[in-house]
C-alpha cells in the first residue's frame, strides 16, 4: 500500500511534506537551511507521489536519489523499488535522514558529493543486477553538471528529475526555438526528453524563487550518430552555440 506516510523515532506515522512536522524535525536537529547548496524542502505531499508515479518504478528497479533532503521523494521510492540509493553532501542532514528513514531497510544513504562519485562502481556495488534508474530533486544550482554526468553514464533507464522550470524548457527546446542551444542538443542526442508537470514556487519551504518542473529522460536504445561519430559531433554543436548571439 503506498502511503504519504513514514514512522518517526516514537514509531508515530508523520508526513515528510507537512509543515508542522518539518519545522519540528529541523528544530530538533537544529538544521539550518544552506542557500548555498540550494535546499528547498517539499510541503505538498502531491509532488512527490506524483514524481514517483512518473519514474515508472517496479520491484526490479535500483533507484539512485541525488539530493534527499529529509526524505519525502525517498520514502515514495521505497514503497515502488527494489532499493534506493541516496547520495547526500550535507552532512547535517544525516543524523534527520537515519530517523525519518529507520522504517525502510531498502533504503541506504550514501555520503558525499554525486559529482565526485564513480557512478558505474556505486551501482556495481549498490544495485548489482537491478534496473538502475534516476529519480529525484536536484539542486538546481548543480543540474547541468549532474545530468551531464547521469546521461554519460549510460548505465541508466530513465532519469526523473524536478528542476527549474527554465531549464527543463531549454533542455526540451526543438530547433528554431529560443531556448534551443548546445545543452539543448546534447540531452537529445542521449535521451527522449520531456517535461510533465510544472511545480509552484508554494509547494517548497522556503518558497524559491522560480517555477519548478518534472523532467523525464529516456535514454535512446541506440546512440544517434552512431558511437564513432560522437566525439567530433559533441565537438562541433559545442562550437556552433559558443557564441550563438554572433551572425
Amino acid at each position: 500500500v503506498i502511503s504519504l506516510y513514514t514512522l518517526d523515532r516514537e514509531g508515530v506515522f508523520v508526513n515528510l511534506c507537512d509543515l508542522k512536522t518539518i519545522e519540528n524535525l529541523l528544530g530538533r536537529h537544529g538544521f539550518h537551511f544552506s542557500k548555498s547548496m540550494g535546499q528547498n524542502f517539499l510541503i505538498a505531499g502531491w509532488v512527490p507521489v506524483e514524481i514517483a508515479e512518473e519514474a515508472q518504478l517496479g520491484p526490479d528497479c535500483g533507484v539512485l536519489e541525488v539530493g534527499p533532503g529529509i526524505g519525502p521523494l525517498t520514502v515514495q521510492l521505497a514503497q515502488r523499488a527494489a532499493k534506493v540509493v541516496s547520495v547526500e553532501l550535507d552532512t547535517t542532514l544525516l543524523p534527520i535522514l537515519a530517523e525519518t528513514m529507520a522504517e525502510h531497510a531498502n533504503v541506504e544513504i550514501v555520503p558525499g558529493d554525486v559529482m565526485k562519485l564513480d557512478l558505474n562502481r556505486l551501482l556495481d556495488e549498490k544495485l548489482d543486477v537491478l534496473r538502475p534508474v534516476v529519480c529525484a530533486n536536484l539542486p538546481y544550482n548543480i543540474t547541468t553538471p549532474v545530468l551531464t554526468k547521469l546521461l554519460d553514464c549510460r548505465r541508466f533507464a530513465s532519469i526523473t528529475v524536478m528542476i527549474q522550470k527554465e531549464a527543463a524548457q531549454r533542455i526540451c527546446a526543438k530547433p528554431g526555438m529560443e531556448d534551443y542551444g548546445h545543452f539543448s542538443l546534447l540531452c537529445q542526442y542521449h535521451a527522449k526528453c520531456e517535461v510533465l508537470f510544472d511545480v509552484a514556487p508554494s509547494c517548497f519551504l522556503p518558497p524559491p524563487k522560480v517555477t519548478s518542473a518534472i523532467l523525464r529522460m529516456t535514454p535512446h536504445e541506440a546512440p544517434l550518430p552512431p558511437p564513432a561519430a560522437e566525439k567530433p559531433f559533441l565537438t562541433l554543436i559545442r562550437c556552433a552555440f559558443a557564441q550563438r548571439r554572433k551572425t
